[in-house]
């Protein structure tokens, strides 16, 4: 039986970023996606344009009606910019979505610079959300973001940042490195239980960026809905996230920072 895993999330219209690459990542990975859209953006390579958020009892009705009919066996949450929309998600979750293992990649700014998201919304993710969380996935200016604190400037600082990040309720953290410098783009893993564990793959020499926090959250989630463990999960998406890097410049898109390759392992 194929898993079913829900992203809710923002739409980008440029089919980088957002429910389409979490959608394009479910499937590269064998496994049903289905949406919840919290937003519409007018957005490309170049840019974010323009916002049109979704009514927040439409996304409520969205969530009702997903969970309502279909076996979810994981959940991604992306783009939340409001929060009103927050209460909806978070509410919705309770509802519905209790033992489903919930991956949250708290969207802050857009790969173009973009601000997508207040910072009254970010204290109502930080309160609602992240206890709810089995894993939050926060790039490095997300994570200072988060604790009101100036991004970590070294591994050291990245796990500490964590730390304090699963004081605030989240059960794992996945402190990403993309943002960082070195020959490596290095990951640290935090988990409740006090290990840590680090993640390192060679950085890649890209501008095809766009959407690769939507697209390693959605392949972590991908891998929850199948029963990987947490570590495997992580392990596979940090891969699966590299091997798209390496051939984003094979399928050309826009005059910006293009999407990575979700489909590198089917097409030729």
């Amino acid at each position: 039986m194929t898993p079913i895993a829900v992203t809710i999330a923002g739409s980008d219209s440029g089919g980088g970023a957002g429910i389409q690459a979490d959608l394009k990542t479910f499937a590269a990975l064998r496994t049903y996606g289905a949406s919840v859209i919290t937003a519409l953006t007018a957005q490309n390579t170049l840019g974010v344009q323009a916002i049109h958020d979704v009514p927040a009892d439409f996304v409520g009705a969205q969530i009702d009606s997903v969970f309502g009919d279909l076996d979810v066996a994981a959940v991604k949450i992306g783009m939340l910019s409001r929060v009103a929309t927050i209460e909806a998600v978070a509410e919705g979750l309770r509802r519905r979505a209790r033992g489903i293992p919930v991956v949250l990649d708290p969207v802050m700014v857009a790969t173009s610079g973009d601000r997508l998201i207040s910072d009254d919304a970010v204290a109502a993710l930080r309160r609602l959300l992240l206890p709810l969380a089995d894993l939050v996935t926060p790039n490095l200016p997300e994570t200072g973001t988060l604790i009101g604190e100036a991004p970590p400037q070294s591994e050291n600082d990245a796990v500490a940042q964590g730390q304090r990040i699963l004081a605030l309720g989240a059960r794992a953290v996945l402190v990403k490195g993309g943002h960082g410098e070195g020959g490596e783009s290095v990951d640290h893993l935090l988990c409740a239980d006090g290990t840590v564990r680090r993640f390192a793959a060679p950085r890649v020499a890209t501008r095809n960026t766009h959407g690769t926090g939507c697209t390693l959250s959605a392949a972590v989630a991908a891998g929850l809905a199948h029963g990987r463990p947490l570590v495997d999960a992580v392990e596979d998406a940090k891969r699966y996230l590299t091997a798209a890097l390496q051939a984003a410049d094979t399928v050309p898109v826009g005059r910006g920072h293009g999407p990575v390759h979700h489909f590198h392992a089917l097409w030729s």
